[in-house]
């Protein structure tokens, strides 16, 4: 079988091009930044005017595409997400038509869901995908949701919170203050401010893969939950990321969380804060019945996640360990990610 993915380089995709190539699958992987000298790798920025006639070419012959590229915390100088996230899947899908791909797995997210009022509510594949109002992640996935209706060949997964080693530094450029060294992650001593009605569902960014891997073998369509049980609570989290919770009201948090973000102080937006606490729990029964089971239990997955914070380990590209210049992000509007507020469309 031949794949072509977009955001190959990513979270996802890294884990996606390991689970294919063991399978002997030829995978071509498409993104803004490729190794150099690899001939399984095509540059393409997405979101560029240009870029459906590249991915056109680039799909030609492939018997699937799977379309992960979309632009989470973009920082100075990156293209806007808008642009990356529906102007490029907008490119991604034409071009798939164009190429006449038979089959198109695209990734969404538990964050494209309309809240729940039960809080312990499992939503199925059928719940409103309305998104999180004050997210641009999770509006803009919801936007992506409606984009994917009606068109022929196409499945849709809708992972939770996605962990890996691999991306541990790539978590610490997204949620860590410059003014923390990563060392200290996960020592037990750390405290960790958390309101106590968190609760979030995580997943191996391998038995992701395992699960778009199935979706391609069998061909399979529609939308697909994608998530390990159980949900873990705020003491869990706390204790994973650090030594113990430190319960804090969730406005409080958000309230702080602002002026910090803008200063740089620290570079979690207070939108982020929003989507963890209005985040559906999902039921994946709908994937386990085509033969998927989590080879990772979520508290394994994170507690791995969490030492290769510690470590700074990362990979290449999106993924890599930040550079020496962790200081030159703090001062007013550092660091530069674009506003995560999202506005309803």
């Amino acid at each position: 079988m031949r794949v072509v993915v977009t955001g190959a380089s990513g979270n996802v995709g890294t884990a996606l091009r390991r689970v294919l190539a063991d399978a002997g699958d030829a995978v071509v992987g498409i993104a803004r930044r490729v190794p150099p000298g690899s001939p399984d790798w095509v540059t393409c920025d997405i979101g560029a005017p240009a870029a459906e006639a590249v991915l056109a070419r680039a799909f030609a012959e492939a018997d699937a595409v799977v379309h992960l590229a979309w632009a989470i915390q973009p920082a100075s100088g990156e293209p806007d997400m808008r642009r990356t996230n529906i102007g490029g899947s907008e490119h991604v899908l034409r071009a798939a038509e164009r190429a006449g791909v038979p089959h198109v797995v695209v990734a969404s997210s538990v964050a494209a869901y309309t809240p729940s009022a039960v809080r312990t509510r499992r939503v199925t594949e059928d719940w409103p995908c309305g998104g999180v109002p004050g997210s641009a992640y999770s509006l803009q996935k919801a936007e992506l949701e409606r984009m994917l209706d009606g068109r022929a060949g196409v499945a849709r997964v809708r992972p939770c919170a996605v962990v890996q080693p691999d991306a541990g530094a790539q978590l610490d450029r997204w949620v860590l203050s410059p003014l923390i060294p990563p060392g200290v992650v996960g020592r037990r001593w750390v405290p960790v401010p958390l309101w106590r009605g968190l609760r979030a569902q995580v997943v191996h960014a391998e038995d992701v893969a395992r699960a778009i891997a199935l979706i391609l073998r069998r061909h399979a369509l529609g939308a697909f939950n994608v998530a390990a049980d159980p949900p873990l609570p705020a003491s869990e989290l706390a204790r994973a990321f650090g030594g113990f919770l430190v319960p804090v009201p969730l406005p409080v948090l958000r309230g702080l969380a602002w002026p910090t973000w803008r200063v740089g102080l620290q570079p979690m937006h207070p939108g982020w804060l929003r989507l963890a606490d209005q985040a559906c729990l999902m039921d994946c029964a709908r994937l386990r019945a085509l033969g998927w089971t989590p080879a990772h239990g979520p508290r394994e997955a994170l507690e791995t996640f969490v030492a290769a914070i510690a470590e700074g380990r990362g990979a290449w590209g999106p993924l890599a360990p930040r550079d020496g210049g962790r200081w030159r992000r703090l001062g007013w509007g550092r660091p530069v990610h674009q506003s995560q507020q999202g506005e309803m469309r």
